[in-house]
């Protein structure tokens, strides 16, 4: 079982920059693929991008590539989401997931692919 703990989500105006964070309990973070996703309002929940285990790999959707950067720190099992140049269309509540066994390749952005999934953290981006 993992536990997934997201933080830092508010509100920023547009151009700004926010980092998301995820803490994971458990002493087999290492062992997980990390994921970030969100989800706006009355839309399905998107992927948005996502590391390898060991952070040698790392996946993008098309809509944030060059904005947002995920890395991870597995000393401090957590997952970070470093947001630069932030839109409006960015609005979301965004979800931290862990997943098994996920190769590193276009299946890093499969939803189904992860077994955990935290509470979400709202992020606001508004002038």
């Amino acid at each position: 079982q993992v536990q997934l703990v997201e933080s830092g989500g508010g509100l920023v105006q547009p151009g700004g920059s926010l980092r998301l964070s995820c803490a994971a309990s458990g002493r087999t973070f290492s062992s997980y693929t990390m994921a970030w996703f969100r989800q706006a309002p009355g839309k399905e929940r998107e992927f948005v991008g996502a590391i390898s285990r060991f952070g040698g790999s790392t996946y993008y959707a098309d809509s944030v590539k060059g904005r947002f950067t995920i890395s991870r720190d597995n000393a401090k099992n957590t997952v970070y989401l470093q947001m630069n140049s932030l839109k409006p269309e960015d609005t979301a509540v965004y979800y931290c997931a862990a997943g098994r066994g996920i190769p590193p390749s276009y299946e890093m952005g499969i939803k189904s692919k992860y077994d955990y999934w935290g509470q979400g953290t709202q992020v606001t981006v508004s002038s």
